[in-house]
């Protein structure tokens, strides 16, 4: 996708999925949609046609990474089924961004809760989810992991389930904005286990919400971004086999956002590619 000019910086963004090298299905799924609203001048006898640039309104920016669980066809059905409703729940509310303030914010982020959960129960209601939370080490009914940003300048706000993650870059600093729902997680928190512990306990990357599953709480937040900042939202297949420290020199490097997912997809597949992997990548040039 080619950048595109908003108020105040351009969003250069871009997004690649990958199969792996030991899948067979590839079970993620991304999108990236621009929201916006116009009125085109097509004519007039104004001598500075800029006068009316006011009336394109703000320009808004969506980007969905999910992972689908539960083996066969399910969790891939279970991932693009969480896309497409979402995209049509949030297009029949793509306005709730247009003269955003603060006032309004908490209104914002209830619809992308909203829209998250409509698309839980439509995995439920079509692909007869919901028997277990998506544990990567069982087998359950079809689930899906959902990371989502809908970035209306400079503020990006966060909806999370389950593993796949979101970061941004700020010279040269990568900060996660987002935390695995997980067993292991869960037990670190709670002080019963370490890091190393959760990491090698067989039950640790089993997720404790998904879409679909049986239980699924999604997490929100906002984040107020920068001109130079580069957003991105990866499936666990990256993380897995590219550390944060090379995710970040890979970012910092890269001269826009095709070539950044290009380089941490085949990051991941070198370092073994155990899994589908997905990135969406949006970096805001200054304008």
């Amino acid at each position: 996708m080619t950048a595109t000019a908003t108020t105040s910086v351009r969003v250069d963004a871009c997004g690649q999925t990958d199969i792996g090298l030991r899948r067979k299905v590839n079970q993620d799924h991304f999108v990236i949609m621009r929201l916006f609203k116009a009125a085109e001048v097509r004519q007039t006898s104004v001598p500075d046609p800029d006068v009316f640039q006011e009336l394109r309104g703000p320009e808004g920016w969506l980007f969905i990474v999910a992972d689908g669980v539960g083996g066969g066809p399910g969790g891939e059905l279970a991932s693009q089924t969480a896309i497409t409703a979402l995209v049509k729940f949030l297009s029949e509310a793509a306005g709730c961004f247009n003269n955003m303030d603060t006032d309004k914010e908490h209104d914002v982020l209830e619809q992308l809760e909203a829209a998250v959960h409509d698309a839980h129960r439509r995995i439920q209601e079509e692909h007869g989810g919901g028997s277990a939370a998506g544990g990567r080490n069982s087998a359950p009914g079809p689930a899906t992991t959902l990371t989502m940003a809908m970035l209306v300048w400079p503020r990006a706000y966060v909806v999370h389930v389950g593993d796949s993650r979101a970061f941004y870059l700020r010279k040269g600093r990568l900060r996660q904005l987002t935390r695995d729902q997980t067993t292991g997680e869960y037990m670190m928190d709670t002080g019963a286990w370490t890091e190393e512990q959760a990491r090698k306990a067989p039950i640790g990357a089993t997720l404790a919400s998904a879409l679909g599953g049986s239980d699924m709480t999604p997490s929100v937040g906002l984040v107020d971004l920068q001109p130079g900042d580069t957003l991105l939202l990866c499936t666990d297949g990256l993380n897995r086999h590219v550390s944060d420290e090379r995710i970040t020199e890979l970012l910092g490097r890269a001269g826009d956002a095709s070539s950044a997912c290009r380089e941490l997809v085949e990051a991941a597949l070198a370092g073994g590619g155990q899994d589908n992997v997905t990135v969406v990548v949006g970096r805001m040039l200054p304008d």
